[in-house]
């Protein structure tokens, strides 16, 4: 099994990503347009989520196909993100139709960048809407990683967050890719060290090559010496979007989001804490014409989670210093 030719979730025909940030703000949006409908689930399992049009991703309910997805910093001000995604699909033509409307359906999700060192001062309406449509008219299957769109004001407890993505082709044909912005109460690295939790998964050096620390550090555990700061901060989240060009109905998009939130385990400690909204959105395009079954549903599950570990360790790797930052970038720090 290799990456994709792009390492990156648009390795999945038919997705593309965009992303708009403000330097000033410290905080962006990133959004995955899809050029045809596709089946979606999500999972959350961070106990401060940020989200919208959730529900209706649910295998009982009525809604079967997305049109896009819009990931944002902000808090809960960063929701306004999707109306900019979903104005520009309604622009574009895409939604379902109901009468003479098109509606088009775009669930998101947000962070929490609003303490980290940005001026949040923005007068009496966030700029989310706005950041959401220039990033879904960028939306392009190249984009770049690190500190950009949703992971432009994104922190780890111990360095600088960021956008992450990789992908991976299976040997049964079916291509994988995750796309991840990366801010959790938790720490991507190992004690004090620069080696990454996601060191094992890693494929050709794509988040510097490190491997495991030998000897393993006696501080890898350390929680207080790895997040205490943060928890006097209030809440972060880890947001992001598992996909593939597999068939899968809602309920087996579900599964596949599920399973991805394992790769946020193999990569930040502690993950899914009362502190952070911790999300996974699964998508399917179905564009393979692969039904994965038996063991080939097994293989899709576990690189889900690798793929996500992946493009975890790549959001860190890729951030770079700004002015202001209140912690180093990981190519920075010692």
């Amino acid at each position: 099994m290799k990456p994709g030719p792009r390492n990156l979730i648009t390795d999945v025909a038919g997705l593309r990503v965009g992303n708009v940030a403000d330097a000033t703000l410290k905080s962006g949006v990133t959004a995955l347009i899809c050029d045809a409908p596709v089946t979606a689930g999500c999972q959350v399992l961070g106990g401060a989520p940020g989200t919208r049009e959730t529900d209706l991703l649910e295998a009982h309910n009525s809604v079967q196909e997305i049109h896009g997805l819009a990931l944002s910093g902000g808090s809960a001000f960063g929701l306004d993100a999707a109306s900019g995604v979903q104005a520009f699909l309604k622009e574009s033509g895409k939604g379902f139709t109901l009468g003479p409307h098109v509606i088009p359906i775009v669930p998101a999700a947000i962070l929490f960048d609003l303490i980290n060192g940005g001026d949040k001062d923005w007068g009496r309406y966030p700029p989310y809407r706005e950041m959401g449509h220039a990033a879904a008219a960028a939306a392009a299957a190249d984009f770049d990683l690190g500190s950009v769109g949703a992971g432009a004001g994104a922190l780890t407890a111990t360095c600088k967050g960021g956008l992450g993505s990789a992908s991976v082709v299976t040997d049964s044909g079916i291509t994988i890719g995750a796309l991840v912005a990366a801010n959790p109460v938790g720490a991507v690295t190992i004690g004090t060290t620069r080696h990454f939790w996601a060191a094992p998964f890693e494929i050709a050096g794509e988040y510097g090559g490190l491997g495991l620390p030998n000897p393993y550090p006696n501080d890898a555990s350390d929680l207080r010496l790895k997040f205490r700061d943060m928890l006097r901060e209030g809440g972060h989240t880890t947001i992001g979007v598992i996909a593939t060009d597999a068939r899968l109905d809602k309920a087996g998009a579900k599964r596949l989001a599920i399973s991805a939130h394992a790769g946020y385990a193999r990569a930040i400690w502690p993950s899914h804490t009362p502190l952070d909204g911790d999300l996974v959105f699964g998508l399917a395009t179905g564009g393979s014409g692969i039904v994965p079954e038996g063991d080939v549903m097994i293989d899709l599950m576990a690189l889900a989670a690798a793929t996500m570990s992946r493009a975890i360790a790549r959001a860190i790797y890729e951030a770079t210093a700004a002015p202001g930052d209140l912690l180093p970038a990981w190519r920075d720090s010692a």
